[in-house]
């Protein structure tokens, strides 16, 4: 059995009270920023991370840029033009350090290391269902992206060196035609500021911005989910045929029964329209039918996502363990809840009441203590999920030190 599978390398952070102030918000309670500043408006905080510590070295992340499972990009602009590669990428085909104007940028961080992932977690005071990843860039002296803008939400917190930033609350976000990179075809900054470690820049969507390194310095991007509605209602209508067999007012063939003979056998009958419009109207939903599918939806990870099956323990084993140490969410998993279901990695469940509040502290807190184990152990099929849960590598022990 492996240990680092089986078990989770720290506890992770609990929710943030609403009406605390942070130091990370410059001072403002979460409750202020999302009322003021949350999709409104840009915010610059100075010391917001006071005597931050980069999340990875830059050699972890250039370890982290040369593995398949991880996405990662090279952006450079050299000799008046952009080029943008898609990694892995082993340190020998980076450029040089030395080189200035080119930037690494790798996805995912929090996945893989355990200070990105506390650092996420810092920002949980907006919802996890718009929580996306932990982004850091290495760029090398005048390296960036060009200007540009997010259709989402993003806070830029400088954790090495220096960058400059230049933003635009600009409405004309033509990009540059045939580029590799979506840059803006005309930027005109409004605002300019030199970000030192520890210091985070929000900007809402659709704000231009153009951030630029000067010298060698790390930026981390905490990103947020903003599917458009097109997306979501593809998928959702594709979750939707999923429940076709099941539906019972599907039931039966079309029939004819007293169709005329026709001349014209290339038009499509009429009352074939007609009967396949009728039995269609069972394809009906609600509110409650959406927030299913959303929570499926939302809570799947992403196919770059990989989880560390472990070798079997027994359920009695497990059990033990498991009142003895507390369990833990897995740095990959993502879990949700709505007021029926809770959904875990994309699966949905319909718990009874009794067993739906510890799920939901579970999806919460991103974990259970070993009280909360005890408390909870005795409830039906429980612990048996928390085993086959674990066994997929979903959900891990709790440090054993702890």
């Amino acid at each position: 059995m492996s240990d680092s599978a089986l078990y989770a390398q720290a506890l992770p952070a609990g929710p943030i009270d609403p009406d605390a102030p942070l130091t990370l918000l410059g001072g403002m309670t979460p409750a202020a920023f999302m009322r003021d500043v949350w999709h409104r408006k840009p915010l610059l905080i100075r010391q917001a991370v006071p005597g931050i510590v980069p999340p990875v070295s830059r050699e972890a992340l250039l370890e982290l840029a040369d593995r398949d499972d991880v996405e990662s990009r090279l952006v450079s602009y050299f000799r008046n033009r952009w080029k943008l590669e898609h990694g892995p990428f082993s340190e020998d085909n980076l450029p040089s350090r030395k080189t200035g104007k080119w930037s690494l940028l790798v996805q995912g961080v929090n996945l893989h290391n355990q200070a990105a992932a506390d650092l996420m977690s810092q920002f949980r005071f907006a919802p996890d269902a718009r929580l996306d990843d932990v982004m850091i860039s290495y760029a090398t002296d005048g390296g960036g992206v060009g200007p540009h803008f997010d259709s989402y939400d993003v806070f830029l917190l400088q954790v090495s060196g220096r960058r400059r930033w230049r933003i635009s609350s600009q409405t004309k976000l033509d990009l540059i035609p045939d580029m590799p990179l979506k840059i803006l075809a005309d930027f005109t900054a409004e605002e300019e500021w030199v970000l030192e470690p520890g210091d985070m820049l929000y900007l809402p969507p659709q704000y231009a911005h153009d951030g630029v390194a000067e010298g060698e310095c790390m930026t981390a991007s905490i990103g947020f989910r903003a599917p458009t509605y097109r997306e979501l209602a593809g998928h959702f209508l594709a979750w939707l045929s999923e429940t076709v067999e099941t539906n019972e007012g599907l039931d039966g063939r079309y029939a004819d029964a007293g169709e005329k003979a026709t001349s014209t056998p290339a038009k499509l009958p009429a009352g074939l329209a007609r009967a396949v419009t009728e039995r269609l109207q069972a394809l009906r939903w609600n509110a409650a039918l959406v927030s299913e599918f959303l929570g499926s939806h939302l809570s799947e990870p992403k196919a770059s996502v990989q989880f560390n099956e472990v070798e079997e323990i027994t359920l009695k084993q497990y059990l033990k363990l498991a009142k003895a140490h507390g369990v833990v969410l897995a740095p990959g998993t993502i879990a949700l809840y709505d007021r029926t279901s809770f959904f875990l990695n994309g699966e949905a469940y319909e718990p009874p009441p009794t067993l739906a509040m510890w799920l939901q502290r579970l999806a919460d807190n991103r974990q259970l203590t070993a009280k909360e184990v005890n408390a909870c152990a005795s409830l039906p099929d429980l612990m048996d999920t928390f085993h086959d849960w674990t066994m997929e590598g979903w959900l891990q022990l709790a440090p054993p030190s702890v």
